[in-house]
């Protein structure tokens, strides 16, 4: 019998205390998956908050809970465009509603109309609201067919109706799924007058967008600019916390599956006593009973983390359907969290299996045989 066949036979032959182990892994791992993709998701979406605009970079609120309860008043924006490098800015005011069970976390865009064309918008259907508009609105085409609504039907929002002048695309598929109304009214829906949520800057043409949002930190430290995916923490403290959950989760997932892992071994050990001080008398070298007892048990790391990975799926869609996550939480089963599966199935194991394995090697012959 090769070596391979033997492990596996070793592990069909106690089938329970296998499924166990390698559930007790999967375990560990779903909860590490699914914390790590739904990061990603909920980063993501705020990613598609910012990229909206097809800015060089946007700019936030410092120390904002969360990227949609950034505040930028009217001085901060007179500011801003008077840096130097900066050759436009699009302030926009970013609001959520529950308009239905479908669409409980429903996102409206306060914008100048006179700002879309730099903002990326281009009308598809119909036409823009005005500038003053207060019952007017854009539908994002997606928004459009999932409301059901075109060009001239009525939205309520706001406690308001709203009649539909156009449908636009951004390209966008976060912009696209919104809707969007003339600022100062929906300033006034929500009494913030003069207030955005973010600031979308365009730099003049030859300038430096890292060095120009340099320059906006150090003016308005109060503010914050953000031009890649890995600077959304500096305007957004929950994605921080919920990256250093997910860091501590594979930590803790690691040491209690390293404990669950150690003691169903060791009891493993004591029930094959007889069968390791057998393998010892026929000349079996401690290196290769090592070699079995991890074979078997890297064996069930691997089974464990696919089954965590599947369950993880299921979780997280789950947890997507919840009515306060729908329409935020989009799963994001990047590669980087299947390695993390399979990081945190082998290191748990490998860490569970290092006395077992180490009692086993140093087991006499002679009175592994007499066990009882």
């Amino acid at each position: 019998m090769t070596f391979p066949a033997l492990i596996l036979r070793n592990l069909w032959s106690k089938k329970a205390r296998s499924i166990g182990l390698a559930f007790a892994v999967a375990i560990a791992v779903m909860a590490v998956v699914t914390l790590d993709v739904t990061s990603s998701g909920l980063e993501q979406s705020a990613a598609a908050v910012i990229s909206v605009g097809k800015a060089d970079f946007t700019v936030a609120q410092k120390g904002a809970s969360d990227t949609l309860t950034s505040t930028i008043d009217r001085q901060e924006l007179t500011v801003l465009q008077k840096t130097p490098g900066v050759a436009t800015v699009v302030g926009v005011l970013v609001e959520t509603e529950n308009i239905n069970a479908e669409n409980p976390v429903f996102i409206e865009i306060g914008i100048d109309p006179g700002d879309l064309p730099g903002f990326g918008v281009k009308v598809v259907r119909g036409k823009a609201y005005g500038p003053t508009a207060s019952h007017e609105v854009m539908l994002g085409w997606r928004a459009a067919a999932n409301l059901g609504l075109r060009v001239g039907d009525q939205f309520r929002a706001n406690g308001t109706t709203n009649t539909v002048t156009g449908i636009y695309s951004t390209g966008n598929s976060f912009g696209d799924a919104a809707a969007m109304f003339p600022l100062p009214a929906i300033q006034g829906y929500n009494r913030v007058p003069g207030i955005v949520t973010l600031a979308f800057v365009k730099v003049t043409p030859g300038a430096s967008a890292a060095k120009v949002a340099a320059r906006v930190d150090y003016a308005q430290p109060q503010l914050v600019t953000i031009r890649t995916a890995s600077q959304f923490g500096r305007a957004d403290r929950n994605l921080v916390y919920l990256q250093a959950a997910v860091n501590g989760s594979t930590i803790l997932a690691i040491l209690i599956g390293a404990v669950i892992v150690g003691n169903t071994m060791l009891l493993s050990l004591f029930e094959r006593t007889r069968e390791f001080g057998l393998l010892r008398a026929i000349g079996w070298t401690r290196l290769r009973t090592v070699n079995l007892l991890l074979g078997e048990s890297l064996l069930l790391a691997v089974l464990g983390a696919a089954l965590g990975v599947a369950l993880s799926f299921v979780v997280a869609a789950g947890l997507a359907r919840l009515p306060a996550l729908r329409g935020i939480l989009h799963p994001n089963f990047t590669e980087g969290a299947f390695w993390r599966a399979l990081f945190t199935a082998l290191v748990m194991t490998l860490l569970g299996a290092l006395y077992p394995t180490t009692r086993a090697a140093m087991l006499s012959p002679l009175k592994a045989l007499s066990y009882e």
